[in-house]
């Protein structure tokens, strides 16, 4: 089994971003004149240079994934084609030979490689070009075939778009059955685009708190915003691991472009995920090492806020609090209270314990 960048990097705790390229090359290579195999190795490039994690295809066909009859559930004004069975017809032409091409391209480029099964046999001839199992949320009630994934014994990615709390505990449940793997749950909603509204992120919190033994993850729809305040709102909600559409042209017509990333937006994603780790730092109840200076000067100490002659007896009317905090703090005025005077002490003197008895 190939080992999956994407679980080493959950298991320490690394937020991990995964451009699914779906099945979007189709797109891309009439876009730019090429065929679809120089299209997907193109945004495998585009993916790689921008420091994404992993790529992620899709591998099916529309014979075995569709019923002709099936209708869309996608936005038509971005996507026209109003049956699954045609969209799909569309997309299948890649088997094991152009995906282990894909592969082994991923490899040059120093990122990791993966395609969501739609059938049993995708699911054999994928299993070692990968280091992890995807079952998309559409099967996530299909029972038989998360086993038969499952039994193959790799980490598993399971989408949780449109299922109800015992749907995904059955899900789990007939995994568990079999393996022992890791498993990273990711949400997921199953709208295309998802408005804003509709993207419910506090519901990783709530998969958190149901399944404390995975990692959780989300798979985003929404449209991209130059700030990425959807996924980095999810990251700080938990969100480890992220997948979202890729695409090199969001203009373009079709299913999944209109709400993907593209590189400029997968940098800004990266950027923004790295700049809130280091805003939000570890979370030690302690200060920082570069406080120490304001702690020591912008504190106070006891000052004496008149003479004070030997042998005097301390009274609190003879004290007052200035910076720095190189004497005695006020937290210890008691200690201070009822002492007597050493020696001669002049107004303004920061009061340390040697000057009193």
């Amino acid at each position: 089994m190939m080992k999956s960048n994407i679980f080493e990097r959950a298991q320490k705790g690394e937020f991990t971003l995964i451009a699914e390229i779906g099945v979007n090359y189709y797109d891309i290579a009439r876009k730019f004149g090429i065929s679809p195999m120089d299209a997907a190795k193109k945004m495998i490039e585009e993916a790689a240079a921008a420091k994404i994690h992993a790529v992620k295809f899709q591998s099916y066909k529309a014979n075995t994934l569709a019923a002709k009859e099936s209708p869309y559930y996608w936005d038509i004004k971005e996507e026209p084609t109003r049956s699954q069975y045609e969209l799909f017809k569309k997309f299948d032409a890649f088997g094991k030979d152009e995906y282990q091409e894909l592969c082994n391209y991923c490899k040059m480029h120093e990122i990791e490689f993966f395609s969501t099964p739609f059938d049993f046999e995708s699911a054999d001839y994928l299993m070692p070009m990968m280091g992890v199992y995807k079952i998309s949320s559409s099967d996530l009630s299909n029972l038989p075939f998360i086993r038969y994934q499952a039994q193959k014994n790799y980490p598993i990615l399971l989408s949780t778009g449109a299922s109800v709390p015992e749907e995904i505990d059955t899900a789990i449940s007939v995994i568990r059955e079999v393996s022992l793997q890791p498993i990273i749950l990711m949400h997921c909603v199953l709208e295309y685009p998802t408005p804003y509204e509709h993207a419910n992120l506090r519901r990783i919190l709530s998969l958190k708190e149901r399944y404390p033994d995975l990692i959780i993850g989300y798979s985003d729809h929404t449209k991209p915003t130059v700030c990425a305040d959807v996924i980095k709102a999810a990251f700080l909600f938990g969100a480890l691991v992220v997948e979202k559409h890729f695409t090199l042209d969001k203009s373009l017509q079709g299913n999944d472009h209109y709400h993907a990333m593209d590189p400029i937006d997968a940098v800004n994603i990266l950027t923004g995920i790295r700049n809130l780790q280091v805003f939000c730092g570890d979370g030690a109840l302690s200060y920082a090492a570069s406080e120490q200076s304001a702690r020591n000067n912008a504190r106070r100490s006891i000052v004496s806020a008149m003479p004070i002659s030997k042998g005097t007896v301390i009274t609190e009317t003879m004290l007052t609090f200035k910076r720095p905090a190189s004497g005695i703090s006020p937290a210890c005025m008691n200690e201070v209270l009822g002492r007597i005077a050493k020696q001669d002490i002049e107004e303004d003197t920061i009061l340390k314990y040697e000057m009193l008895l």
